[in-house]
């Protein structure tokens, strides 16, 4: 025996009519038919939106004055030491955003690159960065190294080297 999508019925019980509002009050859904007495939801065509709240101030409206200052130009840098560096570069190396993405220091390029001076760097780099703390060029000069600054997409200050 086989079983077609035309010999499937859902289990008894299962479904029933629905109830046929306005329809007089023997029939179950007469008068006020299931919409209680006066207000917005009882006329016809009652559509209140999401997040309406009768005229007052809705909530995620009042909610985003209380969450502090947001700076929409805040350019996000990704943080890389000089303790970092010793690490990975051997001495000499050319270090910019591509070749710190293929040594595993940054996750992606889409993000400018500050490098910061946190820990020891006794090897000389030639480093290609967008920002460069001071006390990061004071110790990849030290090592013997050099600094040298990218310009950003978006920026209008030209790049400098020293």
């Amino acid at each position: 025996m086989s079983i077609h999508a035309n010999d499937l019925r859902p289990p008894e019980g299962a479904t029933h009519n629905r109830k046929r509002l306005a329809r007089g009050n023997s029939a179950g859904g007469g008068t006020y038919a299931g919409k209680g007495l006066k207000g917005q939801k009882s006329r016809s065509g009652s559509k209140i939106r999401l997040g309406f709240e009768g005229g007052q101030m809705p909530l995620i409206r009042r909610m985003s004055t209380l969450r502090g200052f947001n700076n929409r130009w805040r350019v996000p840098y990704q943080p890389v030491n000089t303790g970092t560096l010793q690490e990975r570069f051997e001495d000499g190396a050319e270090v910019t955003p591509e070749s710190l993405r293929s040594a595993g220091v940054l996750r992606h390029l889409r993000e400018p690159v500050k490098i910061l001076g946190r820990g020891e760097l006794t090897r000389p780099l030639n480093v290609h960065a967008h920002k460069v703390s001071a006390a990061a060029r004071a110790r990849i000069e030290g090592a013997g190294g050099t600094v040298t600054l990218i310009e950003a997409a978006g920026d209008e200050t030209t790049a400098t080297e020293e």
